[in-house]
């Protein structure tokens, strides 16, 4: 479904132009702000989890609701994850939370004593039932320092459950008789931490099954906390050009700029939402910044800071955000003493916009 432009996508709530930030609205909620301030803030799409979404409101309130666009009030595109992050974030690092298998992730909501079991077809029905534009195949996610064996295992059962996926999308659209214009895309994850080999033998099957697109998949730092640009680049080096690839997990503006270089068109993170609500604003260094990979083009604004209590400037002069337009850092800095919540809506529009500017830059260098 992607158009003959490869710098969109053309999706069943609208166009997607490459590259993309998508804020993490994980459980259906961008917090503390609504669909409106989302797109005045310019962000295009959103990202939200299966994982998540299917425990707290859950499906059938979903369903209920109308489905994640109406449930939002949000009218563009959202992709949904499927949960293999959490499942090496909660179970993975927590066995007591459950465990993986062949059949899919066990696991026991919010720690209480029932079980539940997303297998890979569960995965694809609980998404495009809830109305999601692209769908995520059901993976498994490690870090790249786990051992050998572990990745390899990863590798297997990561394209043993994309092939369920494929096979259960490809029914269900079959049985919705959704056309080429209706149908979500499926993107499958491509897993093998830092090995080349595994990650040649992932990517290399995943394109043989055939998907809309892919992902970087694992943990995207290593253990000092620096981005593997070797094996994002590789992996993007082994699929064409043609197929859209979607850095899992990428937010920090450097990082995203990086992986915009390399090849990757959508990213998702909840840093910049996250930095907003804890007080780490981010802003250009000027009006024209020239985007680089290195640092000086864009800095941090610690709003608790005391220097700004009195500051009667925006947070970024060059920012066309509510935050920036309306009102003056030490405004801000009030706000956030006050632990007000008008202090989250301003600061995450801000950030959001920075990002969304760092992209629709971005755009404008290719």
């Amino acid at each position: 479904m992607s158009t003959p432009d490869l710098h969109t996508l053309t999706l069943p709530h609208g166009t997607i132009r490459l590259p993309a930030f998508l804020p993490d609205g994980t459980q259906g909620v961008v917090r503390g702000v609504d669909a409106r301030d989302l797109a005045a803030s310019g962000v295009q799409a959103l990202q939200m989890n299966v994982f998540h979404l299917m425990q707290r409101p859950g499906s059938t309130t979903i369903r209920a609701l109308g489905g994640l666009h109406r449930m939002c009030g949000w009218e563009g595109p959202i992709v949904t994850d499927s949960g293999g992050f959490q499942a090496y974030s909660l179970v993975r690092q927590s066995p007591g939370a459950g465990h993986l298998d062949r059949k899919g992730i066990l696991f026991r909501p919010e720690g209480g004593a029932r079980k539940v079991l997303l297998t890979p077809e569960k995965s694809i029905q609980l998404q495009l039932s809830y109305g999601a534009d692209i769908l995520i195949c059901l993976d498994d996610c490690t870090h790249p320092d786990a051992p050998l064996e572990e990745q390899r295992a990863s590798v297997e059962r990561t394209i043993l459950w994309a092939r369920r996926c494929k096979e259960a999308y490809r029914q269900l659209t079959e049985a919705k008789s959704l056309g080429e214009r209706e149908r979500p895309l499926l993107f499958a994850v491509i897993q093998g931490g830092t090995v080349r080999e595994l990650r040649r033998y992932c990517a290399e099957t995943l394109l043989e099954i055939g998907f809309d697109g892919f992902g970087f998949g694992g943990w995207p730092l290593d253990s000092q906390g620096r981005l593997l640009e070797e094996v994002l680049a590789y992996t993007r080096e082994l699929v064409p050009g043609n197929f859209p690839m979607h850095a899992l997990g990428i937010g920090h503006p450097r990082n995203l700029v990086t992986c915009a270089r390399l090849g990757y068109g959508l990213f998702d993170s909840v840093l910049p939402t996250r930095d907003a609500r804890r007080g780490r604003l981010y802003a250009f260094t000027s009006d024209s910044p020239t985007i680089s990979r290195e640092n000086g083009w864009f800095t941090y604004r610690y709003i608790a800071d005391e220097r700004y209590r009195k500051a009667d400037e925006p947070v970024s002069p060059s920012c066309d955000c509510l935050a920036c337009t309306a009102y003056s850092l030490g405004y801000l800095h009030h706000l956030f003493k006050l632990d007000d919540c008008l202090y989250v809506r301003l600061a995450t529009l801000h950030n959001l916009r920075f990002m969304t500017r760092l992209t629709e830059m971005l755009r404008e260098d290719v």
